[in-house]
């Protein structure tokens, strides 16, 4: 008689994978993601999953890196789209800003920027991290660069302004996805864009009066 082929362990796409860990932290929190939990939820061992990702490092890092590259494609997509600079650069400000606490997606780059102070010295990971940062950087630079070109925005250094604006971002993310009391996403964004007015307002155009949430 013939043999009956023996099944094969097939591997998941990786973006299923990648998007069951995001989907895992969104619902769990990072406590609750663990290999063979994961491994249950795309039917693959525990074994499989690190013969793939090598270390639980490098899955959470690939998945920021998979979850980035969507919101670069959302981020290109408003650079290029109508409006102006100041419409364009608060859109891409809503699309940074955390969406609120335990944010999947910032709760997996807190996590990522937390493992990489206490891991060996991997210089290709630490490059793939800068990788991300560079990409929002750049980007922001040039369209700063346009507002003022165009006369939107008052003469500034764009690349210090956007590095300025990036840590506003950071530090005002970091605040509402861990849950400080006082603070929240609609909070965060009345902050930046009241920076925005006193920072890139062309002089003689009027800034308009600070209302600031409480909280902050």
């Amino acid at each position: 008689m013939p043999r009956t082929p023996r099944r094969r362990n097939i591997a998941p796409p990786r973006e299923d994978v990648l998007a069951a860990v995001m989907g895992t932290v969104a619902e769990r929190g990072l406590d609750g993601l663990t290999m063979a939990g994961l491994g249950r939820e795309v039917g693959m061992s525990s074994g499989h999953l690190l013969y793939y990702f090598r270390t639980k490092d490098e899955l959470l890092l690939q998945t920021l890196e998979w979850s980035e590259a969507r919101l670069g494609t959302e981020r290109r997509a408003l650079l290029a789209g109508p409006g102006t600079a100041r419409e364009r650069l608060d859109a891409c400000i809503a699309l940074y800003v955390t969406d609120g606490h335990r944010d999947p997606h910032w709760t997996l780059r807190l996590e990522v920027w937390n493992r990489s102070q206490d891991a060996d010295d991997d210089a290709r990971a630490r490059a793939r991290q800068a990788a991300i940062e560079d990409a929002w950087q750049g980007d922001l630079t040039e369209l700063l660069t346009d507002g003022i070109a165009a006369g939107e925005f008052r003469t500034v250094g764009a690349g210090r302004t956007a590095t300025r604006l990036r840590a506003l971002m950071d530090g005002f993310s970091v605040h509402v996805t861990v849950g400080i009391p006082g603070t929240g996403r609609q909070q965060v964004l009345d902050q930046l864009r009241t920076y925005v007015d006193e920072t890139l307002t062309p002089p003689g155009a009027g800034t308009p009066a600070a209302d600031v949430a409480p909280g902050f």
